[in-house]
């Protein structure tokens, strides 16, 4: 009973999520991709034509609408080798396996990003506040940080796998 409790509240939530995503979008919450928090230009800008040409419509969603992927769709989340996760967008490197783990939430996992790897803010959609994470060169969004991860941090990296690339390499 208690399995099945927490897969319909997983799914309910993430359905909820990606609905309320959709709704943020049609009324016109459109995010600030031209900058980083700071007020300066990313290093990678690109116009939204271009971003639709090197992006697959899912990608794009995730990385240049703030988008959310279904939990358990991405191959990236059982992705067990040694190796980098990079910004799908950029192809900057993000995180390395040695910090991925099995959140059990359906999203890649990290506890630590590469240094200098992203950035983040505050998102304030959806009534709550939460950190959002982005790649710090392109300012793709990539997910949310929770403070509910394992040591050492106690962080959780929730990443969206869309928004990443995998290169297997001895790290």
């Amino acid at each position: 009973m208690k399995r099945s409790k927490r897969i319909f509240l997983k799914v309910f939530g993430a359905t909820t999520l990606a609905g309320g995503t959709a709704a943020w979008r049609l009324f016109g919450a459109a995010p600030a991709h031209a900058q980083a928090a700071t007020g300066t230009p990313f290093e990678v800008v690109h116009s939204d034509a271009e971003w639709h040409k090197m992006l697959t419509d899912a990608q794009y969603n995730v990385l240049r609408e703030e988008g959310t992927e279904r939990p358990y769709s991405s191959p990236l989340n059982s992705e067990h080798r040694a190796g980098i996760f990079a910004c799908a967008g950029c192809r900057l490197d993000l995180f390395s396996s040695k910090t991925k783990y099995d959140s059990h939430t359906g999203w890649p996992s990290f506890w630590k990003p590469l240094d200098g790897a992203v950035a983040t803010q505050t998102d304030t959609s959806f009534g709550m506040a939460r950190n959002e994470v982005h790649c710090r060169r392109c300012g793709g969004h990539l997910g949310h940080v929770f403070d509910d991860g394992p040591p050492p941090t106690g962080l959780r990296y929730c990443m969206n796998g869309l928004a990443m690339t995998f290169t297997p390499k001895a790290v």
